[in-house]
């Protein structure tokens, strides 16, 4: 019998605050290739947007942050992953994206990875196999 009580069965959604929606779908949908899967007005003037890799289930949310916290420049703690991160990684950087300017290698058990920046200074990570 487990000794945890946690009902959590999967990560839905990582949210990350954004001020400019617009600008967030076509950065995280154009630039790094992920699909927009819901855009939804609520409270009035805000609208709820998740985007995602195609197939996957937990998605990003691209939403106002909380009134009165400021956006931009976090660390998302959210980590991407491609089977081709020589290939993913030179695209972005011809693409014009915020990336790091190699590919880090640190030998196992660390995948080899490398960090990008969204246009409103937001951290991500890209992880592909070691």
């Amino acid at each position: 019998m487990p000794a945890t009580k946690t009902r959590v069965d999967k990560i839905a959604t990582c949210i990350v605050p954004v001020a400019d929606v617009d600008g967030a779908i076509e950065f995280y949908t154009q630039k790094l290739g992920l699909e927009k899967r819901i855009d939804v007005p609520f409270g009035g003037e805000y609208r709820w947007v998740e985007v995602g890799p195609e197939g996957a289930e937990t998605t990003v949310a691209l939403a106002p942050p909380p009134e009165g916290k400021p956006v931009g420049g976090r660390e998302t703690g959210i980590s991407l992953y491609t089977k081709d991160i020589d290939g993913y990684h030179a695209e972005l950087k011809a693409d014009g994206v915020d990336v790091d300017d190699e590919v880090s290698r640190m030998g196992g058990p660390v995948p080899p990875l490398f960090w990008l920046r969204d246009p409103e200074g937001n951290t991500l990570m890209v992880v592909g196999d070691a």
